[in-house]
């Protein structure tokens, strides 16, 4: 079984490692013995090992080498890896996840070695840098469906995503996720929100984990200044969007602290489907008609969900109503 397997492997890598730059159909041509899904898979997952770079030339994607002066050495090794799972203490000190992470930095490790530390330790018969590996390869082009999939999922792919293990991989995604929100916010301080499309991609990327996450639903407050640029974001309810729960006071309490001259309404439908419910339409209406008399103009009301988002605005039944409506025009920023 292991001899067929590296023999696979070898006869694929080998007619590769004398290429300088090759596309996936050059691999297959010269593998034509071989079938071409597993030609593919096997460089995709050179790719994400990182011993090959993807690099764009003439609107083609292609692989190189990333080390051509150790090319023959290092898959050797990759091979010997992917075929006997060698174990972290067997490896070179120099090729384990963690040794390279604190010489070189986070960048320059593969979702292989990424998950395999943070697996940090495998089980009988499934280190983690195999477990690693193989989790890596199963989400290959898909990698953010990861943070979708349960403990029996995983563990289905690979024995050495204990609970424990499971518990580590989903925090890191979730740390991770949480650093590039705060990361996302002055950039998307400096966006003017002055259309509807603007307005629902502010609200899709802000609140993805409403979209894809939640259970509840939850209402939002986005305040803007003068310029309809977003100020801050507030939590105002969670559960059923009801007019007696979200109430002008609290709402409205959020934009006056900030000093906001506009502000976006934003709720989720955990079922996935965005469409606006009398209730939402009802809400919109209340809400808007406070922040007429108070001098907060209330711009739209996004909807996000799985599916898609949606501006109450440009979506709901009672369309005179706000097209009549002042307020919920979104004026142009000059």
């Amino acid at each position: 079984m292991k001899r067929d397997r590296r023999k696979r492997l070898e006869s694929v890598v080998k007619s590769l490692i004398g290429l300088d730059d090759f596309s996936t159909s050059d691999a297959k041509t010269r593998c034509s013995e071989t079938s071409p899904g597993y030609i593919t898979r096997t460089i995709h997952q050179l790719a994400d090992d990182g011993l090959l770079r993807r690099v764009l030339k003439q609107k083609r994607v292609l692989y190189r080498w990333s080390n051509p002066a150790q090319r023959d050495s290092l898959v050797l090794r990759w091979i010997d890896r992917k075929v006997d799972g060698l174990q972290i203490k067997q490896s070179p000190s120099e090729e384990r996840p963690r040794e390279k992470l604190l010489r070189n930095g986070p960048c320059e490790l593969s979702n292989a070695d990424l998950l395999a530390i943070l697996i940090h330790a495998g089980v009988a018969g499934e280190s983690a840098v195999a477990g690693g590996q193989r989790i890596a390869n199963r989400f290959t082009s898909r990698l953010p469906e990861l943070s979708h999939c349960s403990l029996s999922e995983l563990k289905a792919i690979s024995p050495a995503a204990t609970g424990n293990n499971y518990a580590k991989i989903m925090a890191g995604i979730e740390l991770g996720r949480r650093v590039a929100r705060v990361e996302r916010i002055p950039k998307m301080r400096q966006r003017s929100i002055n259309s509807t499309r603007a307005a629902i991609d502010y609200c899709s990327e802000q609140f993805s984990r409403l979209a894809y996450e939640a259970v509840q639903e939850e209402f939002h407050l986005v305040t803007l200044d003068t310029k309809h640029k977003p100020i801050n974001r507030h939590r105002i309810t969670v559960g059923t969007l009801d007019a007696s729960l979200v109430h002008p006071r609290e709402v409205f309490r959020a934009a006056i602290r900030d000093a906001a001259s506009a502000v976006i309404l934003v709720h989720n439908h955990p079922s996935g489907d965005p469409s606006p419910s009398q209730e939402d339409i009802m809400v919109t209406q209340q809400l808007t008609e406070a922040g007429t008399i108070l001098g907060i103009a209330v711009l739209d009301h996004i909807v996000v969900a799985s599916d898609h988002s949606i501006s109450i605005r440009e979506k709901s039944m009672d369309q005179e109503k706000f097209k009549n409506n002042s307020s919920l025009k979104l004026v142009n920023v000059q």
